[in-house]
């Protein structure tokens, strides 16, 4: 799907607009939670690790990975691994 939006005159003299738009609606989309890590990240045309360096690089540490969410990765591939899974 393609959107088009119309940038007032100020911001489209921006060296890229469009991307700073796009950054500008990703960044909102992830802080809101209406945007998973994974969709801000290709939205930005990112991989997982290239979207928490443009966050770090922007200082936004919302939803930063967390102990908790590295247990509960740990313990996914736990499960993963008692059944053969993973080697």
């Amino acid at each position: 799907m393609q959107i088009t939006v119309e940038l007032p005159d100020d911001i489209a003299r921006h060296p890229d607009p469009g991307r700073e738009a796009l950054e500008a609606l990703v960044i909102e989309g992830y802080r809101s939670e209406k945007l998973t890590h994974h969709q801000a990240a290709q939205l930005l045309g990112l991989t997982r690790f290239e979207f928490d360096g443009f966050l770090k690089d922007r200082q936004i540490y919302d939803h930063a990975y967390s102990v908790e969410d590295l247990e509960r990765d740990l313990a996914d591939l736990d499960k993963l691994r008692s059944k053969g899974l993973l080697d």
